[in-house]
């Protein structure tokens, strides 16, 4: 089943308190992924952060939104427990609880009121299914994807020597070839819109890797890889990157993980997210922190 939103866990986290008891978030999440019958799987996925696991993020937002209402309350660091007023709403039997049920308490019209970043905003927020960390890591992922298509673009349009400088300066801030000078002299050749040649595997020099780019606009097949690993076994290498603009057949993926010489291949995405990672090609506009409070600091 899908994981369910922040929202709809609201009123199984309620139900859960409703014992009066402390409860962690970890005690909270294993719950209700029980009565949920969620799969391990669903409770491991991760956020587009890969920090933290969706399911328990969204019960923390939960929880945090049953707080501000006033319905849960702090007993001691990380756990809650509910309130009298969250008792009354148990024994009201609602069947369901979102941000609209929660506005009728004056603490959480207040916490949103607080929340508001654009005073001129007339419409009830929180109608998305999305907490406020899920849309921004969302929007995140967003803008970078976008990014990504955008590099792709210009990597098809670039010459071959600004093709062939993009690749090198890449490897060279992995940590590969040690210097661009050194890294420059060793990847030179041009041919099929790409460079072959090859790179040090670290600035000492200890080994040296095989590398072939192409440019190319359709999906590289086992034949052309093959052609590659020979290539690697006449330049008596172990090691080869194949980077390409494009992707890779299954056969091809599948290929290299049966020979014996180490083989890397890197699709058109997963170059075009090095070049983000390392900032080659790309420049920083605005850079955003998410904190959180430290509960340490206030013992």
């Amino acid at each position: 089943m899908a994981i369910p939103d922040y929202q709809s866990l609201m009123l199984p986290t309620l139900k859960y308190s409703a014992d009066g008891n402390e409860h962690t978030l970890d005690d909270t999440a294993k719950y209700i992924a029980k009565e949920l019958k969620l799969t391990e799987e669903e409770q491991k996925e991760l956020l587009p952060s890969g920090l933290q696991e969706v399911f328990a993020n969204r019960v923390g937002w939960a929880r945090t939104y049953l707080k501000k209402a006033g319905l849960l309350e702090a007993s001691k660091r990380g756990h809650l427990k509910i309130t009298e007023k969250g008792k009354s709403v148990i024994e009201a039997k609602p069947e369901f609880i979102d941000v609209k049920y929660l506005m009728q308490f004056d603490e959480f019209r207040l916490f949103r009121m607080r929340a508001k970043k654009n005073e001129e905003e007339k419409q009830v927020p929180g109608e998305s299914d999305a907490n406020p960390e899920e849309a921004f890591e969302t929007a995140y992922e967003n803008l970078r994807n976008e990014l990504v298509s955008e590099i792709l673009q210009n990597l098809h349009a670039v010459s071959p020597s600004l093709f062939e400088k993009v690749v090198v300066e890449l490897l060279v801030k992995m940590g590969y070839g040690g210097s661009l000078k050194d890294a420059g002299k060793s990847i030179g050749k041009s041919g099929d819109e790409g460079i072959d040649g090859i790179i040090k595997e670290d600035r000492l020099g200890l080994d040296i890797i095989y590398i072939q780019a192409k440019r190319w606009e359709g999906i590289i097949g086992r034949p052309e890889i093959q052609k590659f690993a020979g290539a690697l076994q006449g330049q008596r290498a172990k090691k080869g990157i194949f980077i390409t603009t494009s992707g890779f057949t299954k056969e091809a993926i599948e290929y290299v993980s049966k020979i014996e010489t180490k083989i890397i291949l890197i699709n058109g995405e997963q170059l075009a997210e090095y070049m983000i990672d390392f900032n080659v090609g790309v420049t920083i506009t605005s850079v955003y922190e998410l904190k959180k409070i430290d509960g340490d600091y206030f013992l």
